[in-house]
């Protein structure tokens, strides 16, 4: 008989294994780095004086690429080497963090440069992140892909944890640009696993030999036909756009709305770490075979509640516990959505498939960082967020609507 507990011996199996084992440690190495610099990069902003609208500007910058490469990124996951795909593009990406910690240490930073360097991480992330996406679903059977993805979602959660709170000693010990070393470092084990897990000769993809898929964006097209996909991927744009601002601005709301200081912020953002992988970790929990639907759809829901609570606690001790909350629904509803996804949409379009994930994704945040940017400055934070979590509640109400009557699709191989 399937119990939680026996899906959990199943889970810590699969994370014992070389392959997968190597690389979730690599990963999490690697997201430890990224999240300390998420959290070091805003504060940094704001002490160089720059204002809540140049904050929702540098969000957007790093997510707007994807809204016009990321289905390229697809395409290069499908149809390229992934192992070059990684190694060029995110050896890239390390030189902007080591280039600040250079304009760190000669007191030379201005806020316009940290937000060009955010444009080429945005640029590089949209071109290798499907590439990266689809990893998972390369070195683990089809049976075990929810597993696969609820543990890798285990390990990005877990940098959330670890990268905000090593940012915060950091940050108050040898400043930001400790923050911006480990990040810089933490690309060089992903970098190495990732050459070595993805044989060259086993990148090839069926794509261009598949009957249907002779355009380069075919792929595509066949995901978003489907209703039943359309509404995972409309579920996570909703996320993105209207309840991700809760982190983009959490240090305006830490620093204007409570005058709070850099270990409350530090303090705020570990706390959607650590929700976000008690969410992973209820995942590995839950039968594989549930419907992943339900899952993301009433999870977005609650994350949508969070951002309208948020926007009304007038306690500061009550805003790390609503970002475990809020932690909590958007890792549940975003890896549901993903498993969805990838469980349904055909092999060899994968990447395209993932890559409408980043795009809703990554996408949304930009949209989302560039318009409540402009809100904060017109209205507030706090009046804001509010208005952007009210908005993201009728949303989801209207999408489930639609995306629970859709049939579900038989999985292809």
């Amino acid at each position: 008989m399937d119990t939680p507990a026996s899906h959990f011996k199943q889970s810590i199996r699969l994370l014992m294994t070389r392959r997968f084992g190597t690389f979730w440690f690599a990963s999490l190495l690697a997201n430890i780095g990224t999240w300390a610099q998420q959290v070091a990069q805003p504060w940094l902003l704001l002490s160089l004086g720059a204002s809540p609208f140049m904050l929702g500007l540098d969000s957007f910058a790093l997510g707007a690429p994807v809204l016009a490469l990321t289905l390229v990124g697809g395409v290069l996951a499908d149809r390229a080497d992934r192992r070059s795909v990684i190694a060029w593009f995110q050896s890239i990406q390390m030189l902007c963090p080591t280039l600040l910690v250079v304009l760190l240490l000669n007191g030379a930073v201005q806020p316009w440069m940290v937000i060009a360097l955010s444009l080429v991480v945005g640029i590089t992330d949209a071109l290798s992140m499907p590439s990266f996406q689809t990893i998972v679903a390369s070195i683990v059977e089809r049976r075990q892909l929810p597993t696969g993805i609820a543990l890798n979602t285990t390990q990005f959660n877990l940098s959330r944890i670890l990268g905000p709170s090593l940012a915060g000693v950091l940050m108050a010990s040898v400043g930001a640009v400790g923050a911006f070393a480990l990040s810089a470092a933490s690309y060089v084990p992903f970098i190495v696993v990732a050459l070595w897990i993805l044989p060259r000769a086993a990148v090839h993809s069926a794509a261009a030999a598949t009957p249907g898929h002779t355009s380069t964006f075919s792929g595509a097209r066949d995901v978003l036909a489907q209703p039943d996909l359309r509404g995972a991927l409309l579920t996570v744009l909703v996320n993105s756009t209207l309840c991700a601002p809760l982190l983009t601005f959490c240090a305006v709301l830490v620093k204007e709305a409570f005058q709070g200081d850099i270990s409350h912020f530090s303090l705020t953002m570990s706390a959607f770490g650590a929700g976000g992988l008690l969410g992973a970790v209820a995942l590995l929990a839950i039968d594989p075979t549930r419907d992943q639907r339900l899952n993301s759809s009433w999870l977005a829901t609650g994350y949508a509640v969070v951002v309208v609570l948020a926007a009304v606690n007038p306690w500061a001790w009550g805003l790390p516990l609503l970002f475990v909350l809020g932690g909590v629904f958007m890792t549940g509803s975003n890896a549901s959505a993903n498993t969805h996804l990838q469980a349904m949409a055909p092999v060899a379009i994968r990447g395209q498939s993932v890559s409408l994930f980043m795009l809703a994704m990554r996408g949304g945040i930009a949209i989302g960082g560039l318009f409540t940017g402009v809100t904060v400055s017109l209205l507030g934070v706090r009046e804001a967020l509010l208005l952007n979590g009210v908005l993201a509640l009728a949303a989801q109400f209207a999408v489930r609507r639609t995306w629970l009557r859709a049939g579900t699709p038989v999985a292809q191989g």
